[in-house]
């Protein structure tokens, strides 16, 4: 007898490792929070604890040279994690078509949420103050699952109907855009930063 596990879901995880662009990067996070207005207005408009540029900046590569190298990084990584996933992308490559920053205060959290008009999507983790929180992926077939019985503790973690991710700085999720997740409560005395895309 045997068990074969069927539908997996594929997260990628990788890391940035140049700390010059992550410092690079960090700066030019903040000075993003200290000079868009709109930005702001939008976080405070829709309560989000801190700032995010999801509604205001659409050019960050262009505008940023940091910015610019961490894209052609990150489509290197989307690449990768597509044909990983068996992807059939008849002969392209993702394309990067929405990128954005996050400042999140202490506290501050995002609930569940996917990503439409987009295949693959992820987050870089620039800094990550102790206590700052997990992202938490959910199940797809969740909804379907009915009177299923909850996973036992010691269940593997592609057996779970939740799963936690405890980044650290420099850190690079990556999964596709379908898959619901949420960022959990800050409990860190310091903001948590950083960088949310999409490729289509």
């Amino acid at each position: 007898m045997a068990m074969q596990l069927l539908f997996p879901t594929p997260l990628w995880q990788a890391r940035l490792d140049d700390a010059g662009l992550l410092t690079d990067l960090a700066h030019s996070v903040q000075a993003l929070a200290q000079d868009d207005a709109a930005g702001r207005r939008w976080s405070r408009d829709h309560r989000y604890r801190g700032y995010t540029s999801y509604a205001s900046l659409n050019d960050l590569p262009v505008r940023d040279p940091a910015f610019g190298q961490l894209a052609r990084w990150l489509v290197r990584q989307a690449s990768a994690f597509a044909a990983g996933a068996h992807m059939d992308m008849a002969g392209r490559k993702p394309k990067l078509d929405s990128l954005w920053v996050n400042v999140l205060k202490p506290g501050g959290g995002h609930s569940g949420h996917i990503h439409p008009h987009s295949i693959i999507s992820g987050t870089l983790y620039i800094e990550v103050p102790p206590g700052a929180g997990t992202i938490r992926f959910e199940d797809p077939r969740l909804p379907m699952l009915m009177h299923s019985p909850p996973r036992t503790a010691d269940a593997p973690a592609e057996q779970r109907n939740f799963v936690h991710i405890e980044p650290a700085a420099g850190d690079l999720l990556l999964w596709e855009s379908w898959l619901r997740h949420e960022v959990m409560p800050s409990a860190a005395k310091a903001d948590r930063v950083s960088i949310s895309f999409n490729f289509a």
